[in-house]
């Protein structure tokens, strides 16, 4: 199982996460219109109680996320997203529960460390706003970085790669030198090559495939093949069907080096990956 990375754990705000076994980020989307779960959540009550059930089944993180990034997915203003997560980030967080922020945007980041998360999750690689890294440093709050082409606007009009793995890689060693130039420690990066994120079905398979090598292993590598349309393509399924296929990318690419899973159903993925990394550790 390849990994550069060892065990070093993944620095977030006011303590680690450990990588000596898989981690797995619950998804929360507080958004009208997310691909597979949009408005499922009715106040921060419902919120709070999907938190508990997702910590309890295995979570290791929440992911929380205010605007879609499926394709198409129109833009919010910082007000808009903040309303739409803002309760819910300072409900979990005072509850103990361990929160990222799923955002492109610096104000929101700030707002939602401030209220208690200990991550930030930026699908753009700081690409629409490079500010973020500066509040990493700032709060020494963990930073993932993903690899996206365009926006989620127009990230499906080109998915052709002459050299997917490398180009990928340079682009999130871009995303991390930005990073660690504006004061973000090294320990505190977590890349993700973005699967569905101006990918082909096939290129989404070459990324499960070369799971930790992404940068030659120099990052924890995060995976998101949740629910994803590849899953569907590939099988002919509807996204409330994905979940056989969510594990099976999840443990391939566990054994191709990925550490960080990002999944909406928790359970079964958690259980899953357990028993690959057992078979894993028997192995060596």
């Amino acid at each position: 199982m390849a990994s550069g990375t060892g065990t070093i754990p993944w620095a977030v705000r006011g303590g680690s996460i450990g990588l000596e076994r898989p981690v797995v980020l619950g998804i929360l989307n507080l958004t009208p219109d997310s691909f597979s779960d949009g408005g499922r959540y009715q106040g921060v009550e419902e919120v709070l109680e999907e938190g508990l059930r997702m910590r309890h089944e295995g979570a290791d993180l929440l992911d929380v996320g205010g605007e879609s990034s499926r394709p198409g997915a129109r833009t919010v203003d910082v007000d808009e997203e903040w309303n739409r997560i803002g309760a819910a980030v300072s409900t979990l967080s005072a509850a103990g529960l361990p929160v990222s922020v799923d955002t492109t945007k610096s104000e929101v980041a700030s707002r939602a460390l401030d209220a208690g998360a200990v991550a930030v999750n930026d699908i753009s690689g700081l690409r629409f706003d490079p500010a973020i890294a500066d509040i990493c440093s700032r709060t020494g709050a963990g930073l993932v970085l993903m690899h996206m082409r365009g926006n989620p606007r127009t990230m499906q009009q080109d998915t052709t790669y002459e050299d997917l793995t490398g180009e990928i890689s340079r682009a999130l060693e871009r995303s991390a030198a930005l990073a660690i130039e504006r004061g973000v420690s090294s320990d505190q990066i977590v890349v993700d090559p973005g699967i569905g994120f101006g990918k082909s079905v096939e290129g989404s398979l070459e990324i499960i495939a070369h799971g930790g090598r992404f940068c030659s292993g120099r990052y924890p590598v995060l995976l998101g093949p949740s629910r994803k349309s590849f899953i569907g393509k590939l099988l002919d399924l509807r996204v409330d069907e994905r979940l056989e296929g969510t594990i099976a990318a999840c443990v391939a690419g566990l054994f191709a080096g990925a550490r960080l899973f990002r999944v909406h159903d928790v359970l079964p993925v958690r259980r899953a990956l357990d028993l690959a990394w057992a078979v894993h550790e028997a192995g060596r």
